[in-house]
């Protein structure tokens, strides 16, 4: 058993020289720092000796020459002065350093999140992964801004405390070397402790946000459903959770730092005492020592007390480290360009060939699909709830990776085409708009240079959207607020329709896009559509077939499996799912218009 190494020592050591690795580019800025720090440790270090020279030199003796009781002063005060305008400037360019290392730290994190896959996404909460990129990395500056500097600058002082010590009296020094390993005894207990501690605080405040995102980004259904109670409760209990590991890390933190460190500072103090008191019976001593000796155990144990203070902060940043680095090294990436070359779609040929595929690597959502969507056609895919249409936009969009089969653009495999390709030339309109924060020009556009303001207008109006803009009192420049909820979802909707028909797709790709739009609305947008359509190769998953009845070629899904296909006479005529279907809407919608 003594042979298996302690993987949470190596686990911290790793994530430690990671963090280190992030100083590299600093290395100057740290030096020049440090050499800062070296200067203000001797000055700071020196001004008990000159106090000591003074007592034993001139107080003691009673001999009162002013001019070097004055060098000894002015001497003093200027190594005073000094200590306190260097250490200014040594944590003044630590501080300075540690906050660019963190803002480099934290575009990691938040460029790696943009780049990981939306299966990634799917089993990864919201809430936690805003915890990683805020609180973690908070808690990770803290390691750069307080926590090493105050480890470099007390070490560095303690080292000139032990020095002085031994120039003053060498054995009564080789005592204190003593005391070093109970300190070190203590710093590996707490450490140890409180590894646990602060992961579970770290994962219950993970747990905390991610429920608050829920409950946030739900709220309308939180209140329709009247689940306030129950959303209060669950929060409730995560936070006494909470509560529990942080008051676990607050008697830890009672009890290893201050107090603990005090006991041994109690210590020295008596064995210092106790030997010039011995040595007192059988030969002077002097005042000045006495004091200087004194004065160091005050220093020499002031840094510890803040080293200590420290370490729980320093423990902190190494449990939330962990989380970071570990969602830096997430292997779960967006599917990107494979092989040479760098083709283009031109025509907008679509063919899936045998494609069979699993979210989960267990339940296959779609089972040998195979069809092709020739340029300029449409290809309508209909089926119940779960019947895997939108996992066939989903891999047709390149969300997730292809793993039995193929889909080919234009006779060239998907995953040959590159990022900027595919989404230049297909265009997605999803049944829930998103929109961000800014304008509207700003959500058409979406920061395209390539699109300017007229190409914005003309899009706006191809879709039926202008006239609605130019109402707003502020027209195109009229503010979005958090996912546009200050418009109508129709209003979303139209807004993402002109988004795609701004960057002219060849291929078009519609996830019931009429879904959120009112009848009136509907009618002109349908018009809208068959001009989308016009020249461009459109996949359109549909709930309502009268939106579809004009496709091309109506693909009929049944538990990811093709089960029919055809034009809306020809499925009407096989009689079979579509046509049940259809008969159920129409049934519907009759019942409702009598």
């Amino acid at each position: 058993m003594s042979n298996i190494p302690n993987i949470e020592n190596i686990s911290n050591q790793n994530t430690f020289k990671r963090l280190l690795l992030y100083t590299k580019p600093h290395l100057k800025k740290l030096s020049f720092a440090f050499a800062i720090l070296l200067l203000a440790t001797g000055a700071d270090v020196l001004g008990p000796i000159i106090i000591k020279i003074f007592i034993d030199d001139y107080l003691t003796p009673r001999i009162f020459e002013w001019k070097p009781i004055t060098l000894l002063a002015t001497t003093y005060l200027t190594l005073l002065i000094t200590s306190v305008t260097l250490n200014y400037f040594q944590l003044l360019t630590f501080n300075k350093t540690a906050l660019w290392i963190i803002h480099q730290l934290r575009v990691d994190v938040f460029s790696k999140v943009q780049h990981l896959g939306l299966s990634f996404f799917d089993k990864s909460p919201g809430g936690s992964l805003v915890s990683r990129i805020t609180n973690d990395t908070e808690a990770i500056k803290e390691l750069y801004v307080s926590v090493l500097s105050t480890f470099v600058q007390n070490i560095v002082f303690l080292v000139g405390v032990l020095i002085a010590m031994l120039f003053l009296n060498p054995k009564l020094a080789g005592l204190f070397f003593l005391l070093l390993p109970v300190i070190l005894l203590l710093m590996k207990i707490y450490r140890h402790l409180s590894s646990k501690i602060f992961h579970l605080t770290r994962k219950k405040l993970s747990e905390l946000n991610s429920k608050l995102n829920e409950s946030l980004q739900g709220m309308n259904i939180i209140q329709a459903m009247r689940q306030e109670n129950r959303f209060k409760k669950e929060f409730g209990n995560i936070n006494q959770q909470h509560y529990s590991s942080k008051l676990k890390q607050i008697k830890i933190n009672g009890l290893l730092t201050r107090p603990a460190i005090d006991l041994v500072y109690m210590m020295a103090l008596s064995l210092i005492l106790s030997f010039f008191g011995i040595k007192s019976l059988n030969s002077t001593i002097e005042i000045g020592v006495v004091y200087a000796f004194i004065n160091y155990l005050d220093r020499f144990f002031e840094p510890i007390n803040m080293m200590m203070f420290r370490l729980s902060q320093f423990q902190q940043a190494l449990v939330a480290a962990e989380r970071v680095f570990g969602l830096l090294d997430e292997k779960d990436l967006a599917p990107s360009k494979e092989g040479e070359g760098r083709p283009t779609i031109t025509e907008g040929l679509i063919e899936f060939r045998n494609v069979t595929f699993s979210y989960d690597g267990k339940t296959n959502v779609l089972k040998n699909i195979s069809f092709t969507a020739k340029p300029g056609e449409t290809v309508a895919l209909v089926g119940h709830t779960g019947s895997g249409k939108s996992s066939i936009v989903n891999l047709l969009m390149r969300f997730y990776p292809i793993k039995y089969g193929e889909i080919l653009i234009d006779g060239i495999p998907l995953q040959n085409f590159s990022n900027e390709e595919l989404r230049q030339k297909i265009g997605l309109v999803l049944q829930d708009p998103f929109l961000f924060v800014g304008n509207i020009k700003e959500n058409i556009r979406l920061h395209n240079k390539k699109i300017t303001d007229q190409d914005v207008i003309e899009a706006a109006k191809f879709v039926q959207a202008d006239s609605f803009i130019q109402r707003l009192p502020n027209n195109y420049e009229e503010a979005v607020y958090e996912r546009g909820a200050t418009f109508s979802s129709g209003q979303r909707q139209l807004i993402s329709f002109a988004r795609t028909m701004a960057i002219k797709p060849k291929i078009l790709v519609l996830d019931e896009a009429t879904a959120s739009i009112d009848t009136e609305t509907e009618e002109l947008i349908q018009t809208t559509l068959k001009k989308m359509r016009t020249g461009r190769t459109t996949i359109a998953i549909a709930h309502r077939l009268s939106t579809i009845q004009d496709a091309d070629l109506i693909i009929v899904l049944h538990k990811g499996k093709i089960v029919e296909s055809g034009n809306h006479q020809e499925l009407l005529a096989k009689k079979g799912l579509y046509h049940n279907m259809y008969i159920l809407q129409q049934g519907i919608t009759d019942s409702i218009t009598s």
